[in-house]
């Protein structure tokens, strides 16, 4: 992972995630995670609401994650267990987006190989 990441900076390009977590959450997890990339803080998953990209974990999910210490009202500063899709968004200089990757299933992400040969023919 960390070839690739080398590899998208060196286009010229720069990695940055969107978390509903309040800011404190997402500094936590970057610095514990040792993470080279910013983390930004949308809280109340507006710009996720804005792209369509929100889902309300089922109720019957809830105790699942309480099992595993995941306080989703807690890490994002609310009660609505509101997440976002995860997605995947490759953004030109003109503020174009040339690349996108949407996925309820938070298991398959874009691969880093796919960014990499789209920033290539920018």
């Amino acid at each position: 992972m960390q070839l690739e990441f080398d590899t998208i900076k060196s286009l010229g390009a720069q990695l940055i995630a969107i978390s509903p977590q309040l800011p404190d959450q997402s500094l936590a997890l970057q610095g514990k995670e040792n993470l080279e990339f910013h983390i930004l803080s949308d809280v109340g998953n507006r710009v996720a609401k804005d792209f369509g990209l929100v889902f309300t974990l089922p109720e019957t999910l809830r105790p699942v994650y309480a099992k595993f210490g995941i306080d989703l009202p807690a890490a994002n500063g609310d009660d609505s267990f509101e997440l976002p899709v995860p997605a995947t968004y490759l953004i030109d200089r003109n503020k174009n987006i040339v690349l996108d990757f949407v996925e309820i299933n938070h298991t398959l992400r874009l691969e880093p190989s796919r960014i990499i040969e789209v920033l290539k023919g920018l």
